[in-house]
């Protein structure tokens, strides 16, 4: 008679036929894929050999998901840029509306965006002439790792500067005038948000930025700004199949880092390897499939149900603090921080330090909320209120914005409302200068402009975000309240 083994059985020491026999026992072992049979200890045939390399590759496709969800994400944003806007390289496109932004994974809605994407190995050498005054942005690669910053919390400290961005294998003899930035791979993403409150002086801005190519330099082209306008669009990473398309296209075009070498290889067994084409058989793209959906779920619960410790930026709330990369360039002390970037690029786009600014006055802070004070998922269904506490520690101004958790981009309600903030005069405040917001799919009488309009049977999360936060927001005294449940009204 076979005696099964149980999977913690191999932890420890191996049973043996006899304490003088070299022959593992016949049987069988549970594992959470089902059982398998052994012999002499090895698995016993086709089947069982069959069934673990199934789990093996779909494990792998899981975590090789997980892992491309930052060159995936700008990959597909750059190909939305070309397909949709007819945009090439170098080409900055400007996303000023409710309606621009709606692709944008977790935008905010209060301040424009300038967004271009390029080819270096296309282009040449790169200029960006970036102007004085209150601009914020920079360049980074397509893993998502801010290269440098620019503006405000830039080397120019928003006293404009021209930068030169060099690719792979490039060189100029004479960088006179120009702060150099050599960028680790051939495809890159330079953005800038204006943080200018007045609207036309954030107009004039903007139009002093320019991009063109080195060779270009004697007679710049002139800036030139393309809008959405109006066409529907989403940068958020594809699903499914479409999914490894786009990893497999992006992987072609950029060299392979020693830190990723053993991803590639995990990609292998799923048919996506890097000087050949994509061409995987039908098991290998049943697998795929799996690990697109599994690993997204994953993903979605990296981001929606934090487990890093000390992501509360409270214990009496349940604000946790969004991003909790240690740096821009993605890496810790002993290891590169693939669970951090996995929940901030599912739910977001970018990383630069003046996002994790720690200096008061400079950057940007964003506090997410994804349950309500009972600790259950946003539903869009019901009326929630957010008490914002008097003076918010942000030294411009503070925003709530509200987000569908399926798509991570703005609510896309038919009244083009996602956001709060304190640029708005109309907001209706209490007597001791706080502020309700209300989220549901009613306004509540007499705080219509305080109203932000959800979307019945579907969920939804926000961001708080601070720009310039101040000391009380960097030692955590100024409190932020959770999201609660109100009785909605007849």
């Amino acid at each position: 008679m076979s005696n099964p083994l149980h999977a913690g059985d191999l932890l420890g020491t191996p049973t043996y036929a006899s304490d003088s026999s070299d022959q593992l026992l016949s049987g069988q072992i549970y594992t959470p894929i089902g059982t398998i049979n052994l012999d002499k200890g090895l698995p016993a045939g086709p089947v069982d050999s069959h069934a673990l390399y199934d789990e093996l590759d779909f494990q792998r496709a899981c975590q090789t998901y997980l892992w491309a969800l930052p060159i995936v994400s700008f990959a597909e944003w750059q190909h939305q840029h070309e397909k949709v806007f007819g945009a090439p390289d170098g080409q900055l496109v400007i996303y000023e509306s409710y309606q621009d932004k709606l692709g944008i994974l977790t935008a905010n809605a209060t301040t424009p965006y300038i967004m271009s994407f390029a080819n270096l190995h296309r282009t040449g050498p790169l200029v960006i002439d970036f102007p004085a005054g209150a601009m914020a942005g920079g360049v980074g690669d397509f893993w998502q790792r801010s290269v440098t910053d620019m503006g405000e919390t830039g080397p120019d400290r928003g006293q404009g500067a021209k930068y030169l961005l060099l690719g792979q294998g490039q060189s100029v003899a004479d960088t006179t005038g120009y702060s150099v930035v050599q960028m680790p791979m051939n495809n890159i993403m330079f953005g800038v948000r204006s943080l200018e409150a007045d609207p036309q002086k954030s107009k004039d801005l903007i139009a002093k930025l320019s991009i063109y190519p080195l060779s270009q330099k004697n007679n710049p082209p002139p800036t030139k700004l393309i809008s959405p306008a109006g066409r529907r669009w989403n940068q958020g990473q594809p699903r499914g199949l479409a999914y490894w398309k786009r990893l497999h296209a992006i992987l072609q075009e950029e060299p392979v880092e020693p830190r990723d070498r053993m991803m590639m290889a995990m990609l292998i067994p799923l048919g996506i390897e890097k000087d050949k084409a994509f061409d995987p058989d039908q098991r290998q793209l049943e697998i795929l499939q799996q690990g697109a959906d599994v690993g997204e779920l994953m993903a979605m619960n990296f981001s929606f149900n934090k487990r890093f410790e000390g992501a509360r930026y409270r214990a009496d709330a349940s604000w946790v603090y969004v991003l909790e990369l240690k740096d821009p360039d993605q890496e810790d002390d002993y290891y590169t921080q693939l669970d951090q970037r996995t929940a901030w690029f599912y739910e977001a786009v970018t990383a630069s330090k003046g996002m994790m600014s720690r200096s008061a006055g400079l950057g940007q802070a964003y506090l997410g909320s994804y349950h309500d004070k009972a600790g259950h998922w946003l539903d869009g269904s019901k009326t929630y209120r957010l008490r914002v506490p008097p003076n918010p520690p942000a030294k411009q101004f503070w925003s709530l914005t509200v987000y569908d958790t399926r798509t991570r981009c703005l609510i896309d309600n038919p009244q083009g409302i996602g956001d709060k903030s304190s640029r708005m005069p109309e907001l209706v405040k209490n007597a001791d200068g706080s502020v309700d917001i209300y989220i549901g799919p009613k306004a509540v009488p007499g705080f219509e402009a305080n109203w932000i309009p959800s979307i019945p049977q579907r969920a939804w999360f926000a961001y708080f975000r601070l720009y310039g936060p101040l000391e009380a927001y960097l030692d955590a005294s100024w409190p932020l309240s959770d999201i609660e449940m109100v009785k909605e009204t007849s």
